[in-house]
């Protein structure tokens, strides 16, 4: 994922838009593969606050939209890297 600025209107509406194509179905595969890889407490608990918001973007403020989009693509390349092997 490219660095979005939180402050930029067009970034945050592209930010936004990235959060509300996951499916509730997909935050919980990201929150098992979370917690299979241990990547901390409050990382799981900002990926299952994502699941409930799920569509719904405009809830949750620019910077936790931030982070959560930067786990899932964490966890997307963690796993692009367990598939090459």
């Amino acid at each position: 994922m490219p660095k979005y600025d939180i402050n930029d209107p067009t970034d945050l509406d592209i930010l936004r838009g990235h959060f509300n194509m996951v499916t509730a179905d997909e935050w919980d595969e990201y929150i098992e593969l979370a917690e299979s890889r241990s990547i901390g407490y409050n990382n799981v608990k900002i990926l299952k606050t994502a699941q409930r918001k799920a569509g719904i973007a405009k809830y949750l403020s620019p910077k936790v939209l931030s982070w959560v989009m930067s786990l899932v693509d964490r966890l997307d390349e963690d796993e692009d890297e367990d598939e090459e092997e």
